[in-house]
């Protein structure tokens, strides 16, 4: 053994002489391949076998290994490598071996043709390669000889076994086409040649399929070569009969599943189309399976009525256009897409009673399109066929969507839940396409439904209808423009009336709110109909995702009109923070929310929300601020910071948000006076630095204190400008303590709105070259471990070039240091640093002629940047050292 696994090692380091791939080590690196217990000895054994496959003595070992006395593991292995050896290194063949090869093989498959099936397949693969090898030149009639060879009667092997062993070669031969290595040239010819062959294989197959006296395992065989074949895009005519004959095997629960994957996979072929006689053959054969279809839907036979669906949506999704093309047969059409309408309303919750119906979701999307597509004439012809058509799918839909009873959902499990949100997103994208044929009259439709249902004394209504058909309208309202539709007064007018005594459909009613905020900031008369539901609705832990991002919806579409409700929207929302119903996540949306409200506020009243809204938090951060650093005051800190950067992202009294609007369609002048965010800023700028002094180390904390200026930056644009002198001092301080990614970004930002301001570029410059002096200095001591930080910093020297190309005049900014820098980001492996690289040097190049010490440098060392660009990326040392490149960069000619 000690001998052995010298050998395997040997082997594993490429250092294995010829000697070692005998069978008898073959044998032995098997067996410790299937029964070591260590996996790394399992590991070093699958590496040498690789070798020994590839190995030229794989051509002796491997027909020594299917000597009928090895195991089956052992003689597939000879038979995997043989396979190999004539897929991949065929030209090492000798041609006058070709012949004998091919007897060998054929001898081998006759002999386990009684043997091991995965051995037999092996083999098969094996001479089917050699036959795509040799085909049409060398072996012209293959499929034709195979046939002929395996129907002798002089063979050993019994008549089943031998046609058990054809059919899995013939099955293989094109499958082993479609993944083999042949030369695009040499795929045409071979694929031509296999379209001719197919005369030899389709006569045999139809005897076998049709012969009563054919066993089920030789007929299903010949099902799955079908299958194979007609994925080399055989003439749909051509197939006829067997697909006629697969028809008929769906009657037998045996055959039935290898009978669908033949029909569907002869149906969707490119090229059917074209065969549109043959297609129209096939509508009568598809119909003439409702019987077993309803059959097995009754029995709950999920596995039929899946499979027959699938052949129903096969023919009507690949070909609608084409059948529809034929206006005479416009009936039997229509009635292969009302047998598709009962496979998409098939009874039962998908996916626990059922997984059909999500199968044809697509087809209504293609049906449409194609209608959708005709001529102005022939359109109005066909809309007025499949409008009802349509019409009805809707019902269906709608019908499907339905959650069940909450008793039943109980028992559901979270992935079936999952599934079934999923398919209802599915449907809801589904009905927004719909809208495309239906028109506002879809919309009516809905509402009519809607409002007969609230309002009926007759009988109760389950709150599953009515969330369905909210869930149609949010479905629409969430991507269709709704604002001028009539129907949408009377449904905000009817969402009061909803009885809601359950989760999913307060949920369902919340989202459709939100759908509808852009019509409530053009009605907002109607505004106080449904707000009041949605503040109710924040209190609710179980309603934290609808409710949050309704109002956050609300407060930006509406906000000019949400004055007089201001001061309920915050104490709400501010009882809800203080009591922590909401997770993190929606805490910020909710902060957001709060930030659009407050910017359509007075200044006064924005001050005084502000005070109270933040108050508590800002005394807890004080609080925060003054003990030991430890990972729970750590999460409190970062959710703290959160809520005030996400609340400043949205709080903006300028309105810059509504400038695309244009001036006439600003509803509040701009405010004079300090910003409120930055009298806020400056009230806490102390706090937030004694907390960063306790932080300094920490990226999480440092990037949440940086998220707040830069989204504040982002948002107030010059109002940010009395804030800029005391900000520009404490990033210098943060970075040269310890570099942040995040801290160079908000520089960045800075240089982007200030730099050209005169009064602001003493600051931005002063920054400008500290950060880049630390950084050069990270440089020299090997930046590799700071990706992000190389990247923000390229970034940021970029849109230093780009909005002031005057800070690269300093005679205290080492121009030459940060060329070579750049130069060394281009070797980094990760593609985002690269990128950034790519556009400094692309600000920096255009700029020799107007920066001097630009122009000096890239003269000197432009050879560098050439050869770093050039060079292929497998030579680059990406471990190396800063310092190799400054030490070689300035000798360079």
């Amino acid at each position: 053994m000690e001998r052995r696994e010298e050998q395997l090692g040997a082997a594993g380091a490429g250092a294995a002489p010829a000697l070692d791939f005998t069978v008898e080590n073959v044998e032995k690196a098997l067996h410790q391949l299937y029964y070591d217990p260590n996996i790394e000895n399992k590991n070093l054994a699958q590496k040498w076998l690789m070798q020994a496959q590839v190995s030229p003595q794989a051509w002796h070992f491997s027909w020594q290994l299917l000597q009928p006395d090895k195991v089956p593991e052992i003689q597939y292995f000879g038979a995997s490598a043989l396979h190999i050896k004539i897929s991949r290194y065929w030209s090492d063949i000798p041609t006058d071996q070709y012949e004998s090869l091919k007897a060998q093989l054929f001898t081998q498959i006759t002999r386990f043709a009684s043997g091991s099936k995965i051995v037999l397949t092996r083999l098969c693969v094996a001479l089917a390669s050699l036959a795509l090898s040799m085909m049409p030149d060398a072996w012209p009639c293959a499929v034709a000889d195979m046939v002929r060879l395996f129907q002798a009667e002089d063979s050993p092997v019994d008549s089943q076994g031998r046609c058990l062993a054809l059919l899995e070669l013939l099955t293989v031969l094109p499958e082993e086409f479609q993944t083999s290595r042949l030369p695009q040239y040499r795929k045409g010819l071979v694929r031509t040649s296999l379209a001719v062959e197919c005369g030899a294989v389709f006569p045999l197959l139809e005897q076998l399929l049709q012969q009563p006296s054919s066993p089920s395992c030789v007929r299903q065989k010949v099902l799955k070569c079908f299958s194979s074949w007609v994925q080399l895009e055989v003439p749909l005519q051509d197939c006829e009969a067997l697909i006629q004959a697969a028809f008929a095997a769906l009657q037998d629960s045996e055959l039935f599943d290898s009978s669908v994957e033949a029909i569907v996979n002869a149906i969707s072929q490119p090229d059917a189309q074209r065969y549109v006689n043959t297609l129209l053959k096939l509508i009568p054969l598809v119909l003439g399976l409702q019987d077993q279809l309803r059959q097995a839907v009754q029995n709950g036979d999920m596995e039929t009525s899946h499979g027959i669906c699938r052949i129903a949506v096969a023919l009507g999704e690949n070909h609608s256009r084409a059948l529809l093309d034929q206006v005479e047969h416009w009936q039997s059409f229509l009635a292969l897409v009302n047998m598709i309408m009962f496979c998409t309303g098939i009874p039962g919750h998908y996916p626990v009673n059922e997984t059909t119906s999500s199968l044809t979701l697509t087809f209504w999307y293609t049906l449409q399109d194609d209608i959708l597509s005709f001529e102005a004439e022939k359109q109005a012809v066909y809309q007025q066929v499949y409008r009802p058509v349509y019409f009805q799918l809707v019902d269906v839909l709608l019908h499907k969507a339905q959650f069940p009873s909450d008793e039943e959902y109980g028992f559901w499990s979270s992935d079936e839940k999952e599934q079934f949100r999923i398919y209802r997103v599915d449907i809801s994208d589904t009905l927004m396409y719909v809208y495309e044929m239906l028109g506002a009259e879809l919309l009516s439709n809905l509402y009519d439904k809607l409002g007969r249902l609230l309002t009926s004394s007759e009988e109760p209504y389950s709150w599953q209808h009515t969330e369905a058909l909210l869930y149609g309208f949010q479905s629409i309202a969430e991507t269709i423009d709704v604002n001028y539709s009539d129907v949408v007064p009377g449904l905000i007018g009817l969402i009061p009336r909803i009885s809601i005594s359950n989760v999913q459909l307060a949920d369902t009613v919340m989202f459709t709110i939100g759908a509808l905020s852009e019509w409530l900031a053009d009605h907002p008369v109607m505004i106080n109909s449904v707000l009041p539901l949605v503040l109710h609705a924040l209190g609710n832990p179980e309603l934290s995702v609808s409710s949050v991002s309704t109002l956050k919806k609300i407060c930006r579409e509406c906000k000019y009109d949400l004055p007089p409700y201001a001061a309920n929207i915050v104490a709400v929302s501010q009882d809800v923070l203080m009591k922590q119903i909401h997770k993190t996540s929606q805490c910020m949306w909710l902060m957001q929310a709060l930030g659009f409200l407050l910017s359509a506020l007075q200044v006064e009243e924005i001050l005084k929300n502000l005070h109270s809204l933040i108050s508590p938090y800002i005394q807890q951060l004080e609080k925060l601020a003054e003990e030991i650093p430890n990972p729970s005051n750590k999460l409190a800190i970062v959710h703290i910071l959160g809520l005030l950067s996400n609340l400043f992202t949205t709080l903006d009294v300028s309105h810059h948000e509504d400038d695309h609007e244009g001036p006439e369609l600003r509803k509040l002048p701009v405010p004079q006076g300090p910003n409120p965010v930055v009298v806020v800023l400056q009230q806490v700028f102390q706090l937030i630095q004694k907390v960063l002094s306790k932080w300094l180390n920490d990226a999480q904390v440092v990037e949440a204190v940086c998220a707040i200026f830069e989204k504040s930056v982002k948002t107030l644009l010059d109002d940010f400008a009395p804030m800029v002198p005391q900000l520009c001092e404490m990033l210098g301080r943060m970075y040269s303590t310890v570099p942040q990614a995040s801290a160079l970004d908000l520089t960045r930002q800075l240089v982007h709105i200030f730099a050209h301001e005169p009064a602001h570029f003493p600051p931005i410059e002063a920054l400008f070259l500290l950060v880049t002096s630390v950084t050069l200095t990270l440089f020299q001591q090997g930046p590799r471990d700071h990706p992000d930080i190389v990247d923000s910093f390229m970034q940021l020297l970029a849109q230093a070039l780009k909005r002031k190309p005057d800070l690269f005049l300093c005679e205290r900014l080492d121009v030459k240091a940060v060329f070579q820098c750049a130069v060394l980001a281009l070797k980094f492996p990760e593609a985002p640093t690269v990128k950034a690289s790519c556009g400094f040097f692309t600000e920096l190049l255009p700029r020799c002629g107007e920066i001097e010490s630009v122009g000096k440098v890239v003269q000197e060392d432009g050879r560098i940047l050439l050869i770093a660009v050039l060079e292929p990326p497998e030579h680059v040392d990406q471990g190396g050292s800063a310092a190799t490149w400054f030490s070689i960069c300035p000798s360079q000619p």
